[in-house]
């Protein structure tokens, strides 16, 4: 079964730039922070990263004093084997509970057992309910 939990991302929106990736995470990267997932989308003059890191609270806090813009977004987290078929089954059991997808990222390295799933839906605390087969 996979492991779903409900968690904090970081968001940062701010103008688009080249290098703005690279700065923060060599931010993060000095402090000793581990960058667990990133999706990063461009509009037009603006970015907005999103990040989950090993260490939230000090993530956000490095980042706000580095003058980011920064804010937190409830999100799901969901740990899966890493084999085919095992986004089909989560994204099947979210559309048969009514739960829309508003965006979703994942992360996994080949050879490892394990991916993660980030995503936001209508109704977080409802999909972690579902996902873990409750």
């Amino acid at each position: 079964m996979p492991t779903a939990r409900c968690v904090k991302e970081i968001v940062i929106r701010t103008e688009n730039r080249v290098g703005l990736l690279k700065e923060i995470s060599q931010l993060l990267s000095d402090m000793g922070i581990n960058i667990q997932a990133v999706h990063v989308e461009t509009i037009l003059e603006e970015a907005e990263v999103h990040l989950l890191t090993d260490a939230q609270l000090y993530a956000k806090e490095a980042l706000a004093r580095a003058e980011l813009p920064v804010e937190e977004r409830e999100v799901v987290a969901v740990e899966l084997p890493n084999r085919p078929g095992f986004l089909r089954k989560i994204t099947d059991a979210l559309a048969r509970h009514g739960l829309d997808i508003h965006y979703l990222y994942a992360t996994a390295a080949e050879g490892c057992g394990k991916s993660l799933v980030i995503l936001s839906c209508s109704n977080n605390g409802k999909a972690v309910f579902t996902l873990r087969g409750r």
